[in-house]
């Protein structure tokens, strides 16, 4: 291709491999500093200047206490930041609590509010799940479906904020490691041969007949079974704890006392 040169030629240079090298990984450096830069200015963080969207996504739980007459549902709706895009979160933007007893209305209506005004504020709302959970009823506490001890309606409350923000990822919950699996499996196997073989024992009917009782396994709502004779395990709050070779053992943590 010719090309016209309308000025006068005071010198020239010849361009290299290196300098061609050169000149493209500086473009490369320009370019992927450019590309980290936009996606963190587009993504929308929680702050309390976003505006409440006309429609919300959530989930009601219910609340079956014997503390109150009647049972109490739990509203947690979610906001989606960056809904369609690879950073799209959901975070809880507000709770609400319905319920037909009216002797806890007024402190239902205060924590519902400052509760979500916590949510829309942005920022690691996690914190409120301890604080709940920590909660204790002066009257004593109760243990829910499943054996979990609860120490107050409160912290039944705290327990269901965490199950929500597990569920749409705001909480990670450790996992178990296989070889404590493996060892609760093995102690739950054990206990259940052990009260199997217990059962086997005989009254002496007055007709000469042999009456048997058997231990039943009560299976909660999670599909953990645990024997109605289980205690609380200060571990994971669950009547799990059995005694087994002279120690307490917990069937649904692990914990023993004996290490």
């Amino acid at each position: 291709m010719a090309v016209k040169i309308d000025k006068k030629i005071k010198g020239y240079a010849v361009v290299t491999p290196e300098d061609k090298a050169r000149e493209a990984k500086a473009e490369a450096v320009a370019r992927a500093t450019l590309e980290a830069e936009l996606p963190t200015a587009d993504v929308i963080q929680m702050h309390e200047r976003i505006e409440r969207p006309e429609v919300l996504i959530g989930s009601t739980y219910k609340i079956k206490s014997p503390l109150v007459e009647h049972a109490m549902y739990v509203t947690l709706n979610d906001i989606v930041l960056n809904a369609g895009t690879e950073h799209e979160l959901r975070r809880p933007f507000e709770i609400f609590i319905n319920s037909k007893s009216m002797e806890h209305f007024q402190w239902i209506v205060a924590l519902t509010r400052i509760m979500s005004a916590v949510f829309r504020k942005g920022g690691d709302v996690t914190f409120l799940v301890e604080e709940m959970k920590a909660v204790f009823d002066p009257r004593g506490g109760y243990f829910k479906a499943g054996g979990v001890y609860m120490p107050s309606l409160v912290a039944e409350l705290g327990a269901i904020v965490e199950d929500h923000m597990k569920s749409i990822g705001l909480i990670h919950d450790p996992d178990m490691s296989p070889a404590q699996r493996a060892l609760i499996a093995e102690k739950r196997a054990a206990y259940e041969q052990r009260s199997k073989k217990n059962s086997d024992v005989s009254f002496g009917a007055a007709n000469g007949a042999d009456a048997r009782t058997e231990e039943v396994i009560e299976v909660t709502g999670d599909g953990a079974s645990f024997p109605p004779s289980a205690t609380m395990c200060h571990k994971c709050s669950t009547k799990a704890v059995v005694i087994m070779d002279g120690c307490a053992t917990c069937l649904n943590c692990g914990y023993s006392k004996c290490g």
